[in-house]
């Protein structure tokens, strides 16, 4: 990937890891509206498409970080003019391959989700710090998370979390 002076974003940076799309068994997504009520019904989405794919292994720790990304989307990657009532403007996406999930969430920010601690701080110390609490347990809670910007005439992220089953 070359550098680009931000090492430390450099393995975050990413598209998903290499997955054989013609194994993904299942797909669901869910449009989220610009308001915080979106992070409840972003987990009722979770839990009841997990409990569809009967895929009880991880359910805890998947419906918390689909909170921690929602709310990270809402709080972070909308302007502050969002109006409730437009197209939303962030999705959810759950998939799952034989052994693992993905949920992915899609916000119309370019802004990296760790550019708030890119002042040289220690990642430790920010990624715990109150207002980086849900990055943090992203990393503690998924087997291994990203991000990567939309592609084509598309502008925005994705931000995703892989679990192993």
């Amino acid at each position: 990937m070359g550098t680009n002076g931000s090492t430390m974003l450099e393995p975050l940076r990413q598209g998903l890891p290499p997955l054989d799309p013609s194994a993904v068994s299942s797909a669901a997504s869910c449009a989220l509206a610009a308001r915080y009520e979106a992070v409840g019904s972003a987990r009722e989405f979770t839990r009841r498409t997990l409990a569809d794919w009967d895929v009880p292994e991880r359910f805890d720790d998947i419906c918390l970080v689909v909170s921690e990304l929602v709310t990270n989307a809402l709080r972070h990657a909308l302007p502050a003019d969002t109006p409730y009532d437009q197209d939303p403007p962030v999705r959810l996406h759950l998939m799952r391959w034989t052994s693992r999930v993905v949920c992915a969430v899609r916000d119309p920010s370019n802004e990296s989700p760790v550019d708030r601690y890119a002042d040289g701080g220690a990642v430790e110390e920010d990624f715990s710090a109150e207002s980086g609490r849900g990055l943090f347990l992203v990393d503690s809670f998924s087997d291994s998370w990203g991000w990567h910007p939309l592609a084509g005439t598309l502008s925005g992220k994705v931000v995703w979390a892989l679990f192993a089953l």
